[in-house]
């Protein structure tokens, strides 16, 4: 087989910032696709003021159910922007924290959710217009 760069000739790839990448060893993908979850930037932007019990971020995120917080959180701490500590007590308690990596991708998730507010009216606006088209 021929390689090009270190990838096979044929292979589909994405040429970004000057590097090439092939699907499956994309870091955009591999990223955007488990942080963007409808869930997961909610529960980091709640973890952003310290650490939370499980009871509480159900509280903060109502419409999320139970099992969907689990695995949320469960996804956030496998890919290391979560941590999760376990105490000691009966029942065991539990709470949840942003991991320094967590605390480096909370600057970007600030950045998006003021970009958010201050572009969501123009947003709406242009879905209006473009559905009366329609």
């Amino acid at each position: 087989m021929n390689k090009m760069a270190g990838k096979t000739e044929g292979e589909q790839v994405t040429v970004f910032a000057g590097m090439t990448f092939t699907g499956q060893d994309c870091p955009v993908r591999d990223v955007v696709d488990n942080i963007g979850g409808k869930w997961n930037t909610l529960m980091i932007l709640a973890l952003a003021d310290g650490p939370m019990r499980f009871s509480a971020l159900r509280r903060l995120i109502p419409d999320i159910s139970q099992r969907m917080l689990t695995q949320t959180l469960r996804d956030l701490q496998r890919d290391g922007y979560i941590g999760r500590q376990v105490f000691p007590t009966q029942p065991p308690s539990v709470e949840y924290s942003l991991t320094p990596l967590g605390q480096s991708f909370l600057v970007l998730v600030k950045g998006l959710v003021d970009w958010s507010v201050e572009h969501h009216q123009a947003i709406r606006s242009a879905r209006v217009e473009y559905d009366a088209a329609a």
